[in-house]
């Protein structure tokens, strides 16, 4: 899973280069169906190390290519002006199709064991195909889906450097804030299920999985949420009441230990995570405007989050063997302080950015 995921981690920025030069961005969704289809036929074929390493591989890929990809295609096809509304219902439909595939999952491998399970995952990416298929290519304009305005048919010839990436205030003012914050959020719930374990309460495997549902249901509604608070009064706000969903989310986990505590401490990860899916993409997407880097830069904030994501396990299981586990939930909620201060520091660059106001 680690090689997994440095893979993917290593992938978000070729990636978003990738969406940004091709002119088959269809292709870039349907390629990972195609991974999810080799990634479950390898698990089934065999157990062993290495099959399990390069279906890992496949399946990070996959979800490094596919962010970028349908967002470069929204943009494309919806401009800036309805760029917002229409990547708000794409977190939404996103965040309802991971709850039904959660509990379609349990349900299946519950029924018919765990083959049943790489089988909903091969339909489920053999529809995706066959949706991203519907799509008229003649309907993605490539210059406005990487963000230049100009009519070129690519948009090449008003293309900025890849300094853009390194000199851009609000994109690093973004992804250090996103960084932090994945720094706390990442271990919250291993480790809670980690500390049920320890005071053998309640099946802990069966109740991270169950709590799942409960979070991306509760994306679906923060999805919209943002969505609407995104276009009335910017993203700024947004995001800084995801920043500051953590530390309350890691008193929640101090304080109730629990297993009942689980419920409460998803729900507050579905609003912080439901919040940043909508403002994110929409905030480079603005920050970028005009730079003909929109997906690549959307592929650098990936690979911030991705930092903060694949260190926090190793910060709090280390915090929690050293001096609990409650205190470990305090001080990760504590590192999203860092995010609300640099974001409320820096608040003059970010507030200018708003969403288009309507799409026509």
């Amino acid at each position: 899973m680690t090689l997994g995921g440095v893979a993917g981690m290593l992938m978000t920025v070729p990636a978003g280069a990738w969406v940004d030069a091709s002119r088959r961005k269809r292709g870039l969704v349907a390629i990972p169906g195609i991974c999810t289809v080799v990634a479950s036929a390898l698990i089934l074929w065999s157990q062993s190390f290495w099959p399990v390493v390069l279906s890992q591989i496949a399946t990070a890929v996959a979800g490094a290519v596919i962010g970028p990809a349908v967002t470069g295609i929204t943009l494309g096809i919806f401009r800036q002006s309805g760029f917002n509304r229409q990547n708000g219902l794409n977190q939404a439909y996103n965040h309802a199709g991971n709850a039904a595939g959660a509990a379609l999952s349990g349900l299946l491998g519950w029924q018919f064991g765990l083959p049943a399970v790489f089988a909903l995952a091969v339909a489920f990416a053999i529809a995706s195909i066959v949706s991203v298929s519907m799509i008229a290519p003649q309907l993605i304009d490539h210059a406005a889906a990487r963000g230049t305005r100009e009519s070129a048919p690519d948009g090449a010839g008003n293309v900025r450097g890849l300094n853009v990436l390194l000199t851009c205030k609000p994109l690093l003012v973004l992804a250090v804030s996103l960084a932090l914050f994945h720094l706390g959020n990442a271990a919250m719930l291993p480790l809670y299920g980690m500390a049920m374990a320890a005071s053998k309460q309640g099946n802990p495997a069966a109740l991270v999985g169950a709590t799942i549902v409960i979070a991306q249901t509760t994306m679906v509604a923060t999805a919209l949420f943002a969505l609407s608070a995104s276009q009335r009064r910017g993203y700024w706000p947004v995001m800084l009441i995801s920043f500051a969903v953590l530390p309350v989310r890691g008193l929640v986990a101090a304080h109730t230990p629990g297993s009942w505590g689980i419920f409460p401490v998803q729900i507050l990860d579905g609003v912080g995570a439901g919040l940043q899916s909508v403002a994110v993409p929409g905030l480079v997407a603005r920050i970028l405007d005009g730079t003909g880097r929109i997906n690549i830069g959307q592929g650098a904030v990936m690979t911030a989050q991705g930092v903060g994501a694949a260190l926090s396990p190793i910060l709090g299981g280390w915090i929690a063997q050293w001096i609990g586990y409650g205190m470990a939930f305090l001080i990760l909620g504590l590192l999203a302080v860092g995010s609300l201060v640099i974001w409320i520091t820096c608040q003059a660059q970010i507030r200018s950015i708003s969403p288009v106001p309507k799409w026509s």
